[in-house]
């Protein structure tokens, strides 16, 4: 299972959508938007967004703290693995 999250250090969404990924066990690579450009503009590639957290499990991408969409993406990438 691939995840990345897209964040920046003062985003409330941002803390709970890791802290529901840690609990799941589901590792990620976190890309902090506020310092990394490079994250930054690969992002708003994916999303079209400029607001944080996207998250991206396997091919799926959740904008913003979605607990619903997290966990079902999280579901679907166990099942898959």
């Amino acid at each position: 299972m691939k995840t990345e999250i897209y964040t920046t250090t003062t985003c409330p969404y941002c803390a709970m959508t890791k802290e529901l990924l840690d609990k799941e066990n589901i590792s990620y690579i976190e890309h902090d938007v506020s310092v990394d450009e490079e994250a930054r503009h690969k992002m708003v590639q994916k999303s079209g967004q400029l607001g944080v957290p996207v998250t991206m499990i396997n091919s799926e991408l959740i904008i913003g703290f979605d607990r619903k969409s997290l966990k079902e993406a999280v579901e679907k990438a166990k099942k898959a693995a």
